[in-house]
C-alpha cells in the first residue's frame, strides 16, 4: 500500500498510480478528432468527459451500476504535464484515493501512449440518491473495493477556492447556456464547465506552454435558461496569500461562474 501525500489545498501533491495493482482499473482508446484543439491537443473539457467515461465503465466493471448509478463531481483537479495530441492512444487508469461513507476521490491518470503526454487528475465524487438527490451512503462491499488502494478513510469536504466579485474583475463575459450542455439532472455537465477554461485559455496560449494546474469547484447548478457570465481575476505572484503560501510565488488566475449574484462554481488556473 502506497503512503498518501500530506494534502496542501491547491498545492496538493496527488497520490501516485499504485501500478500495477489488480485494483487500478484501466481502459484504452484512440483520441479522436471531436476532442482535440486547433493544435491537435487534447482538449480539458473533452478530458473531463474521458474521466466521466472511464468512471462509468469502473461502475459497470465491478457491478454496482444499479445500485450506484448516479454521481456528482464536487471538484475536479487537473494538471496538464505534456500535451497528448491527435492520433495518440490515450491509456486511462482510474483508482481510489480516499474515502467516506457517501463520497470519495478518484484519480485519474491519462497517458499518451505513443507521445509522452500526460493528464493527471483527482476528483471529488458524491453518491446521489435517486429520489432525495442528495447525498446517499455507499454500500459497505462497494467501500471495501475502493479502500484497496488507499488507506483514506475519513475523507472530509474542503472547498479551496473563494468567489471573485464583478467590481475589481479584471474580465467579465457572458457564457451561453446551450441544449446539448445539460445532462440527466437537469443541469449543465461537469465537462462544460471546462469548455468555459479552455474559452478562457485560448485568450492566454502562453499558459499552455508549461506544465499547468487547473482545480474547478461545483457549488451550484447552471440550469438551461440562466444567464452565466465568467468574472476573471488576476492574482500576481507576491500579491496575496490567499491561495496558501506555496502558491504565493506564482500567478493565480481565477474563474467565478455566476448567474446574478449566485455563485455556481470557481475555478483557479496557475503554473506548476
Amino acid at each position: 500500500m502506497q503512503q498518501i501525500p500530506e494534502r496542501t489545498g491547491l498545492a496538493k501533491v496527488m497520490m501516485p498510480v499504485p501500478d500495477p495493482h489488480p485494483d487500478v482499473f484501466e481502459r484504452q482508446w484512440p483520441l479522436r478528432v471531436a476532442d482535440i484543439d486547433r493544435t491537435g491537443r487534447l482538449r480539458m473539457d473533452a478530458a473531463a468527459r474521458h474521466i466521466q467515461d472511464v468512471g462509468q465503465d469502473q461502475l459497470r466493471e465491478m457491478g454496482y451500476e444499479a445500485t450506484h448509478p448516479l454521481w456528482v463531481v464536487r471538484r475536479t483537479m487537473m494538471d496538464l504535464l505534456a500535451p497528448i495530441e491527435f492520433q495518440d492512444m490515450l491509456r486511462v487508469r482510474r483508482w481510489c484515493s480516499g474515502t467516506s461513507n457517501r463520497w470519495c476521490e478518484m484519480r485519474v491518470r491519462v497517458d499518451g501512449k505513443r507521445g509522452g503526454g500526460l493528464i493527471e487528475s483527482e476528483a471529488f465524487w458524491i453518491n446521489i440518491n435517486r429520489e432525495t438527490q442528495g447525498p446517499a451512503r455507499i454500500s459497505e462491499d462497494f467501500l471495501a473495493g475502493l479502500k484497496r488502494t488507499t488507506t483514506v478513510d475519513r475523507l472530509r469536504w474542503k472547498a479551496y477556492l473563494k468567489a471573485g466579485g464583478r467590481a475589481d474583475a479584471d474580465e467579465i463575459h457572458e457564457f451561453p447556456v446551450r441544449f446539448t450542455d445539460i445532462d440527466l439532472f437537469d443541469h449543465m455537465n461537469n465537462s462544460v464547465y471546462w469548455s468555459v477554461v479552455e474559452d478562457y485559455l485560448s485568450s492566454y496560449p502562453e499558459l499552455l506552454t508549461a506544465p499547468l494546474r487547473v482545480t474547478l469547484e461545483h457549488d451550484a447548478p447552471v440550469a438551461l435558461g440562466d444567464k452565466l457570465e465568467i468574472v476573471s481575476h488576476v492574482h500576481p505572484a507576491g500579491s496575496t496569500e490567499m491561495f496558501g503560501p506555496e502558491l504565493a510565488d506564482r500567478t493565480v488566475r481565477t474563474l467565478t461562474y455566476l448567474v446574478g449574484e449566485e455563485v455556481k462554481a470557481l475555478a483557479a488556473i496557475f503554473p506548476l
